[in-house]
């Protein structure tokens, strides 16, 4: 069960409850599978792919990773179908109690790209922060901090382009995070985005959630509106239903099948456009996603 955390690791986490109440266990953009394993030799494997529903386009990776919790070290290395190798080293705890060194690549031969993020990350009980240094974009350095006292939480972002000499983005969140329930508002994009999100656990079987968005931006007026709610029929099984302002409902169930296998079905209908025999703009959606791990 979601509950709100105390002090979270990035200032982009603030509000997490309420963002994986409305966002996560709705797979109705397609249909995926995802296979994880464990050796005894602290190496897990993990195998996924997607059928996205509008495109048709399969997309998938094969992931291996190497941890040495005794040393705090992490190595993770991934192979996609787009020919994309990703490498990941994370080393924690190592030179510092609280510090955390993350360096992050990837390379793609048949487009010339590639990519370097080197992150340092510091833990302490009231305060996280990050500082995120981009190779090849810019390059740009990026910081972010967490801070928390009695329930309330400050985080606040900012981008520095080393080129250009100037800050190329910054946002900031203020948030409430009690034992039952979580609120926190967000600015972003240079503080011309504004976020309002809550979340309430009601019951051991019931959570609700709420986020409103303020775009100051956009070339339509208004406030985007979606509201959400979970509930668990059994330690098994629970049921998610989301709608936003626009009118299109989302239904999400989840089911533990046996020990190590879980299936989920999400289903989008635009209420709007039901009796509609060729729909436009939204269009209903169905999907699955199905996860066996041992």
């Amino acid at each position: 069960m979601s509950l709100p955390q105390p002090v979270p690791p990035s200032w982009k986490d603030l509000g997490k409850s309420s963002n994986d109440l409305l966002g996560k266990d709705y797979p109705f953009h397609g249909t995926s599978l995802e296979v994880k394993t464990k050796t005894p030799s602290n190496v897990a494997f993990k195998a996924g792919g997607n059928r996205d529903s509008k495109s048709g386009l399969i997309a998938g990776d094969i992931e291996a990773k190497y941890t040495d919790k005794k040393n705090g070290l992490v190595f993770t290395e991934t192979w996609t179908t787009s020919n994309a190798l990703k490498s990941q080293l994370e080393l924690e705890n190592y030179l510092a109690k609280g510090l955390k060194l993350d360096i992050a690549t990837s390379l793609t031969p048949d487009k010339g790209q590639k990519s370097a993020l080197l992150n340092v990350i510091y833990k302490q009980s009231g305060v996280h922060t990050r500082g995120a240094f981009d190779v090849f974009k810019g390059p740009t350095f990026t910081t972010d901090t967490v801070f928390g006292r009695d329930g309330f939480l400050f985080g606040a972002e900012t981008a520095y382009n080393v080129t250009e000499g100037k800050i190329t983005r910054y946002a900031a969140a203020i948030g409430y995070n009690a034992p039952e329930y979580a609120v926190t508002v967000h600015g972003l994009n240079n503080l011309k985005t504004f976020t309002a999100s809550y979340y309430h656990r009601v019951s051991a079987d019931v959570e609700a959630g709420a986020k409103a968005v303020y775009d100051t931006k956009a070339t339509t007026s208004g406030v985007a509106l979606e509201v959400g709610t979970k509930a668990y029929l059994d330690s098994a099984a629970f049921i998610k239903a989301k709608i936003n302002n626009s009118g299109v409902l989302a239904l999400g169930y989840t089911q533990a099948l046996r020990p190590g296998v879980k299936a989920s079905f999400g289903l989008a209908l635009d209420t709007q456009r039901l009796n509609e025999i060729s729909p436009t703009g939204p269009t209903h959606k169905v999907g699955a996603n199905i996860v066996f791990e041992s």
